[in-house]
């Protein structure tokens, strides 16, 4: 004997019983982790108390907030021990963060740092100095890594440069620069990064560069030469000319309309990178700058 299978008339409304069971399934509401939630795991969704605690978001908070007070790179181990968070459940939050830019991992050093996705979430109300903030642990980063100290300069007219930020090498015998202090525009390797963007005459060019006071001998023609160079290498270099017995090396920070409004700059003794490390750490601090944008600008 044959069933006739009934038909479905899929115009034909729910019946109201139906309808009302599959309302009241979906009111519910979904089970809580109990790995996840911790005190008043089965409250419902918008009426939680204020003593819910999410563990992993607290986790990745904590993190976070260690690599921000660290000022320097951290492993994932360490920073799990540091915690007292699980190693597993440590390297899963940073590998989650560093997807969304808001640590940057490093596979050389197998590092973690601050990551621009946090200044991207409140770039727009952050102030120049927590901007400022923002960076230094990148630049400690690089001091650390090449045993140099790392500077930020700021084109604040059309002549004058000031040092907003200098970070030392963690080193015994290191280079000190005094945060504040102001320079001629096209003095020290900045100068010849901001000198080709400055868009004058030669002779009024020449007229800036004898008033600049150099600890080794410089000619114009030499100075113009190191400014294309630097034009051309995308970095500058200033060996001892600015002051004697240090090499200093420039890299632009440019907004998206190209104006330099920031360079980046490393100090060490002439003598303390040969051109194999000079290359990796301009190499490195280009890189940089391009991540200091998106935080700066």
């Amino acid at each position: 004997m044959v069933k006739k299978t009934p038909t479905v008339d899929e115009d034909r409304p729910a019946r109201p019983a139906r309808a009302k069971r599959q309302k009241d399934i979906e009111a519910q509401p979904a089970p809580a982790e109990a790995e996840d939630v911790l005190p008043g795991d089965g409250e419902e969704a918008g009426e939680l108390e204020p003593s819910v605690v999410v563990k992993p978001v607290v986790n990745a908070i904590r993190i976070l907030r260690h690599l921000n007070e660290m000022g320097s790179p951290g492993r994932a181990i360490s920073i799990a021990r540091a915690l007292s968070i699980n190693a597993s459940t440590c390297f899963n939050i940073l590998r989650t963060l560093a997807s969304e830019q808001l640590v940057q991992f490093d596979p050389l050093s197998k590092t973690y740092t601050p990551g621009i996705g946090l200044t991207t979430l409140v770039g727009n109300f952050l102030s120049e100095r927590q901007r400022i903030a923002a960076v230094s642990p990148l630049m400690a980063s690089l001091a650390a890594k090449f045993k140099v100290t790392t500077c930020l300069w700021r084109r604040v007219s059309d002549d004058r440069i000031i040092l907003i930020r200098s970070i030392g090498s963690p080193t015994d015998v290191r280079i000190e620069m005094v945060e504040g202090q102001r320079l001629p525009m096209m003095m020290g390797a900045t100068g010849r990064v901001l000198a080709s963007q400055l868009d004058l005459p030669q002779k009024e060019l020449r007229a800036m560069f004898r008033r600049l006071r150099w600890q080794r001998p410089l000619t114009f023609e030499q100075y113009w030469e190191q400014v294309e160079e630097a034009s051309a290498r995308g970095f500058a270099t200033d060996d001892g000319f600015y002051s004697a017995g240090v090499k200093s090396i420039a890299v632009p920070i440019t907004d998206s309309s190209g104006y330099v409004a920031f360079t980046l700059v490393a100090i060490m003794f002439r003598t303390q990178l040969d051109n194999d490390d000079i290359e990796a750490l301009s190499s490195e601090m280009a890189a940089l700058a391009q991540r200091f944008a998106n935080i700066l600008f």
